[in-house]
């Protein structure tokens, strides 16, 4: 089924997730996967919602029904994680997350029943590896990146850890969060029923806060407690894997473990290195003289960010994640870590990079105004998205204002936090 043929439903369905920043950008491929995931009658209820989250009552207010048939139909699709259900002083709050991070891998984090995983890990290879719409969108449609990297805190000398900040620690979410869950890897998940799968730990995939306690609930992730999650990170160094996680300061909802052949992240930052998918740590890889150009760092970067040529080893900036994979791996000690000289600039928040990501796709309208059925409503976003198509200087000049604190304030008064 094509998309110019899909059902009305589902086609409703792709415009509501591309409204937010992190949308889905359609094909044959993305109706199939939302078939499997939602019944006709669901991608057009779901194709109603807010953005925001939201209670039941306005979902039964929207979907014109009694407030217990609303209910049933929310706690159902939370217990499929297709939608994230918060409890919040004492109220519950419902959510669509964005397919990535959000339901597609949700969809993959256990194996059995419905939907068909098999069907659905090759729909998504098929998606997300073999076309490059979706990824290209997801990792390089904006100048503020989705997901960062961590640097790993096992190969900082004593001396620097001082310097290193919380935000900049993936042991730092293990010790504080309320909520923590362990799933299966998505991306090692998926791989899988290619075939493609490497042999890297498949159940350590981290989600942390009201997202973590969303998926316990509902039998996607084990809670574990700070000193397993503390033995996992231990784990995934030992393993080489990556850790990566939503790029702001505080309270993430995810870390995966990512090693270079199945996830996607790193994909992408082999892919499309150059474009800067993936935001890096604070610290590059630097060669020291000392060096041996024995390759062993070459052979270990899971970006091919190293290369040995003309006998000599080098780092290759621009593609440098700062995950310090290679210093571990470099008995010789030629291998430091340096910081940066560009300052990384991160986020403070989910709702600081939303709208930071929504400038720069044009679409922060989606994320201020709720109803636009009203004509004020309707204007208010035409002007905006009027500036948002500014020549470049103005726009500039617009976003600027945009960006300001105060937006940042307004839009967590509206639920956005």
């Amino acid at each position: 089924m094509s998309h110019v043929t899909a059902k009305k439903s589902y086609q409703d369905l792709v415009g509501r997730l591309n409204k937010y920043p992190q949308g889905a950008p359609p094909s044959e491929s993305l109706y199939q996967i939302l078939e499997l995931l939602f019944s006709e009658r669901e991608a057009k209820l779901v194709a109603q919602l807010p953005i925001r989250p939201f209670e039941i009552k306005k979902a039964a207010k929207i979907w014109s029904m009694p407030f217990g048939q609303a209910a049933d139909i929310l706690e159902e699709l939370a217990s499929r994680a297709v939608l994230l259900d918060i409890y919040k002083e004492g109220k519950v709050f419902y959510v669509l997350p964005p397919p990535m991070a959000g339901f597609f891998e949700f969809s993959m984090m256990r194996t059995g029943g419905k939907p068909d995983r098999q069907a659905l890990g090759k729909l998504y290879y098929e998606y997300l590896n073999v076309e490059e719409d979706f990824v290209k969108e997801l990792f390089t449609g904006t100048d503020t990146n989705m997901v960062r990297a961590f640097c790993n805190e096992s190969v900082i000398k004593t001396d620097e850890t001082v310097s290193i900040l919380d935000f900049e620690k993936a042991s730092h979410f293990i010790k504080t969060s309320e909520h923590m869950g362990i799933s299966m890897c998505y991306c090692r998940h998926k791989m899988s029923h290619m075939d493609k799968a490497c042999d890297a730990p498949m159940d350590i995939c981290m989600t942390f806060g009201v997202v973590a306690d969303s998926l316990i609930r509902h039998g996607h992730a084990r809670r574990v407690d700070s000193v397993e999650g503390m033995e996992l990170l231990h784990q995934a160094y030992e393993n080489d894997l990556v850790q990566c996680g939503e790029n702001f300061k505080k309270n993430i909802s995810f870390i995966c473990n990512c090693c270079g052949c199945c996830c996607e992240a790193l994909l992408a930052a082999k892919r499309f290195g150059n474009l800067h998918p993936v935001e890096t740590s604070r610290f590059i890889a630097h060669v020291e003289d000392s060096c041996k150009n024995c390759g062993k760092c070459e052979s270990i970067c899971p970006v091919d960010a190293i290369e040995v040529k003309d006998g000599r080893t080098q780092v290759i900036e621009e593609l440098c994640l700062g995950c310090g994979v290679c210093v571990k791996h470099c008995h010789f000690e030629s291998l430091s870590f340096n910081e940066r000289e560009k300052r990384i600039i991160t986020p403070e928040n989910s709702v600081h990079r939303a709208v930071l990501m929504a400038i720069e796709k044009g679409k922060l309208q989606n994320l201020i105004f709720e109803n636009q059925a009203m004509y004020s409503h309707r204007a208010m976003a035409a002007i905006l998205s009027a500036i948002l198509k500014l020549s470049p200087v103005k726009r500039a000049m617009a976003s600027e204002q945009m960006k300001s604190v105060y937006l940042v304030k307004i839009l967590e008064r509206l639920g956005y936090n």
